[in-house]
């Protein structure tokens, strides 16, 4: 009875294995890049990593890895920015990386970024057509898209006593340290351009001067400047509000009920994500693998649920499951009568990027200035007293010269 039930056990493993293997379409597709590795570059906290049958979720990179052999090597960035410097600078060398379409737009001007063949990939067709030929890769030449979202405010409604409007909240003193903000450039200026009613695409240099000189002001007020580390400061209550991506907002919820978002009155950033092959990639083939297997619709439907963003991959709103909970959710997939006032990022000029980065080193090191002026008066005081003493002894020297006795 005992190795019935043994047999029992092990086909009923192996039926299972089978099922999810079979979940994947053109499997046959995916073999001859077996003992390969690829370096993946993305976001943190950005894919499912995880199994969990009740939630949906999936370890994307070890389904892959038992799919086609290939050994995922991932490593996560924290800004558009900070990834691009990685490539920018070779100082490592990736072969799928996943930035949004203002990056996008500027790496292919940069001729940083491999044409990738869609016609070659078997999934491509799942992508929504109005994520196709957008503004940043108008020919697909470049890029398939991999999640779409936009920026609002996230708040705790036990900390903020009234349901914010408007982004000049996160200048209100009442809320002194207690509130974060976002820890890239592009998405800070961003903020006071919308209050100040800039695009954000001006290439104006009085304007990025005025975003800076609110983001200088508002800094006395912060508790800090976040990325990652956002989940955990919201999640505990630590903070009462910051800035923040949509997708991130629905994921915190989760773990605290008391949390809300808005997207203000004066306009936000929309964005899609995109998974792109660097220039210097070493393993083309098997990376076309990994993003034809990104767009697969039980990874597209696991990332969905996992990462919370709104997916491009039509697949996913086909689950009855995840269209009847996320599909509907106004925040992901708003409705006309929902859809706030929206502006893409586009690449900009390099004397207006040059630009952008000085006044984002003199809004990060404003809040040093106070520090440096105690540190100088600290010296200076130094100097005087040390120049005061030593007077005082030579004083007393010349003073008392003759008390010494003659040599």
């Amino acid at each position: 009875m005992k190795k019935v039930l043994i047999a029992l056990v092990s086909a009923l493993l192996l039926f299972c294995f089978a099922a999810t293997a079979a979940a994947y379409e053109d499997e046959d597709w995916y073999k001859g890049r077996e003992g390969e590795v690829i370096n993946v570059f993305n976001w943190g906290e950005y894919i499912s990593d995880e199994y969990s049958d009740e939630d949906g979720y999936i370890d994307v990179n070890k389904e892959f890895e038992k799919l086609t052999g290939i050994k995922v090597n991932y490593v996560t960035f924290e800004s558009n920015e900070d990834m691009y410097a990685k490539i920018k600078n070779g100082g490592a060398s990736y072969d799928i990386i996943i930035p949004s379409d203002y990056m996008i737009e500027r790496m292919i001007a940069e001729g940083l970024l491999q044409k990738l063949d869609v016609t070659k990939l078997p999934n491509y067709h799942y992508i929504d057509d109005q994520y196709k030929n957008l503004y940043y890769d108008p020919d697909n030449a470049y890029s398939v898209p991999y999640n779409v979202g936009m920026v609002g405010l996230i708040y705790n409604t036990k900390m903020v006593t009234e349901t914010p409007t408007s982004w000049n909240v996160l200048w209100d003193s009442q809320y002194i340290g207690q509130i974060l903000m976002i820890d890239n450039p592009r998405d800070a200026f961003a903020i006071p351009q919308k209050i100040l009613g800039q695009s954000f695409n001006t290439a104006d240099q009085s304007d990025w001067e005025a975003a800076a000189k609110m983001l200088i002001q508002q800094k006395p007020l912060l508790q800090g400047y976040v990325m990652d580390e956002v989940f955990n400061k919201m999640e505990t209550g630590e903070a009462a509000m910051v800035p923040y991506y949509v997708g991130d907002y629905i994921v915190m919820k989760e773990n605290n009920e008391d949390l809300a978002f808005v997207y203000p009155k004066e306009g936000v950033n929309i964005f899609v994500d995109a998974i792109c092959i660097p220039k210097t990639a070493k393993h083309y083939d098997a990376a076309m693998k990994y993003i034809n297997f990104l767009m697969d619709p039980e990874v597209a439907l696991a990332n969905a649920w996992y990462i919370g963003y709104a997916s491009p991959n039509t697949a996913v709103l086909e689950d009855a499951d995840y269209a009847e909970e996320m599909g509907t959710d106004q925040y992901l997939y708003p409705d006309a009568a929902h859809m706030p006032k929206v502006e893409y990022f586009h690449n900009l000029p390099q004397e207006t990027l040059t630009l952008m980065s000085e006044l984002w080193n003199d809004v990060k090191a404003a809040g040093d200035i106070p520090v440096r002026v105690y540190v100088g008066f600290a010296a200076t005081a130094a100097v005087i007293v040390i120049y005061a003493v030593t007077k005082a002894v030579q004083k007393r020297r010349r003073e008392h010269w003759y008390d010494f006795p003659e040599q």
